[in-house]
């Protein structure tokens, strides 16, 4: 774990039966050195008295966005950047579902709109509710822009009922904040990644593309995160949750992806391009579905853009790394990949029956 010596936490607390334990989270930030600023929402007010929070923090609560007294002191934009980490404990499935909206409708949402601080949510709400589609949705939309989420743990609840969605004890989330603060091998680089394959339209319902599952991206990107880095995802369609930390961009087709990636480029000091990129597209998709009645069709391929060698030639190129999936002679053609795209680095992988593809 981190140090939290000195650390800015702005504890967001909701209106949830889990709000008695986000007292001994209090409690344990400010014994590991975190300064702790308290925001309830008005439904965490009813279960948590200000006042307990305020003793333990030793700072005034923050309650109303529309707070003359608090905005004199401290402007809700004063606040969002005060903070180092933003930490929502517990975080309900009606606040889940307002994060994942943008809404800014009272003082905490509006906060985490406002702050480039790191978001750490630690749900807590009845297991239908969690399980419940819509706020597995808005989880993976608060994932898919970054935002890291902190349980839920299996057990018993407040409600009688058994199974996931209790919060996380505070000691563990004492943990989860702390990693925020962990120096890594990449801490303070950013880091642009790409995976899965594309798909180049045949026509509205057909496509061309290479097989990919993306799980290689997606581990690439995890694990930079997990080292310390800022992290950028562009991925193709591909059936995995995004990384926890990890910002994620979604694209179908090369030009999409050579277009997101081309526009980011210039801030990520490091390019790892792990997707199975398309190497042609049909020129002229058709408008409507190709019929089976004809005996045969011609298709003109026309050439996509190479992404990895184009990053690689940029003047200011990020260290830019690349991989080589081959069937045989292995080494032979990577290195000769690696001069031919002027990359600083290649992953070569064997790929055959049963090895490279959608596999662990």
């Amino acid at each position: 774990m981190g140090s939290l010596v000195n650390k800015r936490i702005l504890l967001g607390v909701t209106g949830g039966i889990a709000a008695y334990k986000s007292a001994e989270l209090v409690r344990l930030l400010r014994k590991a050195g975190a300064e702790v600023q308290v925001v309830m929402t008005t439904g965490a007010t009813r279960f948590v008295a200000p006042l307990t929070f305020q003793a333990l923090s030793g700072r005034p609560v923050r309650t109303e966005l529309f707070d003359a007294a608090g905005e004199a002191g401290m402007g809700h934009i004063e606040l969002a950047r005060w903070a180092d980490l933003v930490l929502i404990a517990p975080a309900t499935a009606d606040f889940l579902a307002r994060l994942a909206q943008g809404r800014a409708d009272d003082l905490l949402t509006t906060l985490c709109l406002a702050t480039r601080a790191p978001l750490l949510v630690a749900p807590a709400m009845n297991t239908a509710m969690w399980t419940h589609s819509a706020t597995q949705a808005n989880v993976s939309v608060l994932r898919e822009r970054g935002v890291r989420l902190a349980g839920p743990s299996e057990g018993e609840q407040a409600c009688g009922e058994e199974g996931p969605g209790r919060m996380l004890e505070p000691p563990a989330l004492l943990v989860e904040a702390g990693a925020f603060f962990e120096t890594g091998a990449l801490d303070g680089l950013r880091v642009l990644v790409t995976a899965g394959p594309t798909r180049e339209p045949i026509d509205p319902v057909r496509y061309i593309g290479n097989r990919s599952s993306g799980k290689m991206g997606h581990a690439v990107a995890e694990a930079a995160a997990e080292a310390g880095a800022q992290v950028t995802l562009v991925s193709g369609p591909v059936a995995l949750a995004p990384p926890g930390g990890v910002t994620r961009i979604m694209v179908e087709t090369a030009a999409e992806m050579h277009h997101e990636v081309m526009a980011r480029i210039g801030d990520c000091d490091i390019f790892i391009g792990a997707a199975a990129v398309a190497d042609y597209r049909v020129e002229r998709p058709a408008a409507q579905k190709i019929k089976k009645r004809q005996q045969g069709i011609e298709l003109r391929l026309v050439r996509n853009p190479d992404i990895l060698a184009e990053v690689a030639a940029l003047p200011d190129a990020p260290f830019t790394v690349g991989f080589a999936a081959e069937t045989e002679a292995l080494e032979r053609h990577a290195s000769a990949k690696r001069i031919a795209k002027g990359v600083d680095m290649i992953a070569a992988n064997r790929v055959g029956p049963g090895q490279g593809f959608e596999v662990d």
